[in-house]
């Protein structure tokens, strides 16, 4: 028996938008929606012609995809007709495969929200999807508040449903836009649909306001839904859309799934799924979500010494899918919980080969423990814990040697008359028996320090000349007027590798100073330079 095909819709660029601080220039619009079809995606929503003049040109540029690309806008407004509306023309003029029209399912919000008829209102959805198909374009309904409608009045919420089905809809999307549907719901009520509209005409559009919205979608699915519609990384306004990037997966690798359905998805794309999560973060600005399922780096991340023992022996004891499909890596991390499993995995993986029997290794486990003791948090500091490997092992090379350095602040006027607050850092290395003094002003005292520190390396400077910080986090970790201070400093270089580094002192420009001194060693050590 042939698979049945599942499509996805993403709305990233749409309801995605919608998310706090999130704001998209055309440019970011454009590469996000590229990204999206290679990644396999069959319908991509790139926003509301008309309501803004991002999407307005948007919807104007030749965007050479694979995918279906759809506007996004409203049916027709109550007392208008679908030649006297504005927005309705918009969305018939734009450049667009398809059109996806929103309208009221829930008469509550057809009396209050609208304050027109439930009459005037199924008209609305007729006319609408009716214009848009005379144009010959495939044409979607969000039905919104489809669940909730329901509820309150199945009849009429099956009325707007199956009107624009009736008008040659392509899809009638169940929306849960309140986000307060649950799983089992969700199955009972499409399942009540297909009785009167076929499911491979019928999608899902869940929010994520009870954390359900992967859930119902899935569950949707199973009552014989045939398009599911969301965003990458959950993005969407109040708590999000379904996430895309953990439907998919699922889509792919669970049974129950994968073996009856297909999706635009191939698995050689399904390997690219980690990278475009954290491309589109990058994008918006902010740090990847280390636990977020399948792609974040915690999601096959093993503390436990027991657990690594056994991963080491055979990785689906403790994973239920292979990092690897997904575009990510295992992680068996080392602290002050790990074993002698944790310890060979991870110099495995950083390309140490050492005799499991070698003595090294447990006293290098010995220091990791009495560290951490102290405050130092490896598991958290990938880069780190690779360097004191190395150190224990003798493989380190000597680059550098910071003589000294010294941070001063000063508040002063400056040259408009504002009181300002300036740092100023001055660092003494020796290279090569050659003393370097430099001199950097920064935002704060760590800003300044890093800047001066990465100015003038010598023979070293071209090799960290890419090197960048993209996130610096604080941690007290006792109180009182003994209170010991970790940093923890996340790098990127110009090929777009991260890593972490770490420093803990009572004073928190010398636990800066560590974690930077750390970045810029890895930084070297990865590059290869010569000692």
């Amino acid at each position: 028996m042939a698979p049945e095909r599942l499509y996805l819709f993403d709305t990233t660029l749409r309801d995605g938008a919608q998310t706090n601080g999130v704001d998209f220039t055309l440019s970011d619009k454009l590469t996000i929606a590229k990204m999206l079809d290679d990644l396999g995606i069959d319908y991509v929503e790139g926003g509301y012609p008309g309501a803004n003049p991002t999407d307005t040109q948007l919807f104007a540029e030749d965007r050479n995809l694979g995918a279906t690309f759809t506007a996004f806008g409203m049916t027709r407004r109550p007392g208008r007709s679908t030649s006297n509306d504005p927005g309705l023309a918009a969305l018939l003029e734009a450049n667009a495969d398809a059109i996806c029209f929103v309208a009221k399912s829930w008469d509550y919000h057809v009396r209050v929200a609208l304050e027109t008829t439930p009459e005037e209102n199924l008209a609305s959805i007729r006319d609408s999807v009716g214009a848009a198909v005379a144009t010959g374009r495939e044409v979607l309904l969000d039905c919104e508040h489809f669940f909730d409608g329901y509820k309150a009045n199945p009849q009429f919420a099956l009325a707007c449903a199956k009107a624009a089905y009736d008008q040659g809809a392509r899809w009638i999307v169940l929306c849960d836009t309140n986000g307060g549907a649950l799983p089992h719901e969700v199955e009972t009520v499409v399942g009540e649909v297909i009785k009167l509209i076929p499911g491979d005409h019928v999608g899902i559009h869940a929010h994520n306001d009870t954390e359900q919205a992967v859930a119902n979608s899935l569950a949707a699915v199973r009552a014989g839904a045939r398009q599911i519609q969301g965003t990458l990384n959950g993005l969407g306004e109040r708590c999000g859309n379904a996430n895309l990037v953990s439907i998919i997966p699922t889509l792919k690798l669970k049974p129950e799934f994968a073996d009856r359905f297909e999706i635009g998805v191939s698995d050689a794309q399904l390997k690219s799924l980690a990278h475009a999560s954290h491309t589109l973060d990058e994008m918006l600005n902010r740090a990847p979500n280390r636990h977020a399922p399948y792609v974040g780096e915690s999601a096959f991340a093993t503390k436990a010494g027991i657990h690594a023992s056994a991963i080491m022996k055979d990785p689906a004891t403790y994973e239920h899918v292979s990092p690897d499909r997904v575009g990510n890596r295992r992680k068996l991390l080392v602290s002050d919980q790990a074993g002698k499993s944790n310890v060979l995995a991870e110099l495995e993986r950083i390309g140490l080969k050492v005799d499991k029997d070698d003595a090294r290794i447990m006293q290098l486990l010995d220091v990791v423990k009495e560290r951490e003791a102290i405050g130092y948090a490896y598991e958290a500091a990938d880069a780190s814990f690779e360097l004191l490997a190395r150190r224990v092992l003798g493989k380190v090379p000597n680059y550098f040697d910071v003589e000294k350095f010294d941070v001063n602040i000063e508040q002063r006027d400056n040259a408009v008359g504002q009181r300002v607050t300036v740092s100023l850092a001055v660092v003494k290395v020796k290279v090569d028996g050659e003393t370097l003094i430099s001199a950097a002003e920064g935002i704060g005292p760590v800003n300044a320090l890093d800047l001066a520190l990465r100015k003038d390396l010598g023979k070293y400077q071209g090799y960290i000349n890419g090197l960048e910080l993209t996130d610096y986090r604080v941690r007290i970790l006792n109180g009182g007027t003994e209170a010991v201070t970790r940093v923890l400093i996340e790098s990127q270089d110009e090929s777009g590798e991260r890593w972490t580094t770490v420093g803990v002192s009572p004073n928190i420009i010398d636990a800066s100073f560590q974690a930077l001194m750390d970045s810029i060693v890895y930084k070297l050590v990865r590059s290869g330079a010569p000692a």
